[in-house]
């Protein structure tokens, strides 16, 4: 009982946060540009500032090598679960034009907005380089494999672009993660008053990324939510197809017993925020990845808590 109210208190922190975004934003405080401006301030300002901050004040040199081994089975989960996508879209006869999109969401996780928030309220700091290896392998699959995949549902013809795939991925909270990374294995220290900056800047993450997504989930509109074939199959995915399939992976593996819970939770966070933009910019259909990423969001806030009982009994020590 103590574990299921720990996880439900860690969810309402967020649920506070993203409604406080959605009401705001159904109050019209929000325009087209000052939502962009929030996710520009989280994923190029603030989320490197927390990776770097938190990186070089909680981790040792041993710990963090010792988690990017765990690289691989986030990797081999969303490879798995490619192939298991198109058996998905074949028995639910998903139409031609989503399928690209519907592979894309039914793989990927969002580790950042919605992933980072909820492992730093349920483990706390201590989660972090779980939270990043996992991020690391997700981002990569999601600008590379991903976008290959949502541009096939455009009227383009699909192209691969590794100069502008690269920036994607070398993004700036992964730069923040790589700069923390070399501080803390050279031992390099940073005047204190340059940690406060970053502590205080990287104090922002959280908040503002809970109130984006209340925001994209106000903009999407709760009233265009549908269960359909399309929608279901991306649920199934997400909650069921993804953790169930990280569960079986670890369950034999020598490894902590936090990386196991992390990874587990990443794997079944939401659909990605990036879907409904990638989509709108190759033509795709934007509609059904915001309605997805906002159907996912809300039924996390449910699936978060069961997860987080389950992760805790005996069978992944």
């Amino acid at each position: 009982m103590a574990i299921f109210l720990h996880s439900i208190q860690g969810v309402v922190i967020i649920i506070v946060m993203i409604a406080l975004g959605y009401l705001l934003a159904s109050w019209g405080w929000f325009s087209e540009d000052s939502t962009k401006l929030i996710a520009r301030l989280v994923t190029q300002i603030a989320l490197p500032a927390y990776m770097i901050s938190t990186i070089t004040k909680d981790f040792t040199a041993q710990k963090l090598l010792a988690t990017l081994p765990g690289l691989r089975f986030p990797v081999l989960n969303m490879a798995i679960l490619f192939g298991i996508s198109f058996g998905v879209m074949r028995a639910l006869n998903i139409k031609k034009s989503h399928r690209g999109l519907f592979a894309s969401m039914f793989l990927n996780s969002n580790t950042v907005f919605i992933g980072l928030p909820v492992n730093e309220a349920l483990f706390g700091n201590s989660a972090l380089p779980y939270v990043l290896v996992y991020y690391m392998a997700n981002t990569t699959i999601f600008w590379t494999l991903g976008v290959y995949l949502i541009q096939r549902d455009g009227p383009q013809a699909a192209q691969f672009n590794w100069k502008q795939t690269l920036s994607k991925i070398f993004s700036p909270p992964l730069l923040g993660f790589i700069i923390g990374v070399i501080l803390v294995l050279l031992k390099i220290k940073l005047p204190s008053f340059l940690m406060s900056d970053f502590t205080y800047i990287g104090g922002l993450t959280v908040p503002l990324s809970m109130i984006f997504i209340g925001i994209s989930m106000s903009n999407a509109g709760l009233s265009k939510m549908r269960f359909d074939r399309d929608s279901i199959g991306i649920l199934l995915g997400r909650f069921i197809f993804a953790p169930v399939l990280m569960t079986l992976m670890l369950i034999p593996m020598s490894m902590p017993l936090e990386m196991k819970q992390v990874f587990i939770l990443q794997s079944a966070m939401p659909v990605m925020t990036n879907a409904p933009v990638v989509s709108k910019l190759y033509g795709a259909d934007a509609d059904y990845a915001a309605i997805m990423v906002t159907e996912t969001t809300l039924l996390s806030l449910i699936v978060i808590p069961i997860l987080m009982m389950i992760v805790q009994l005996d069978f992944l020590h």
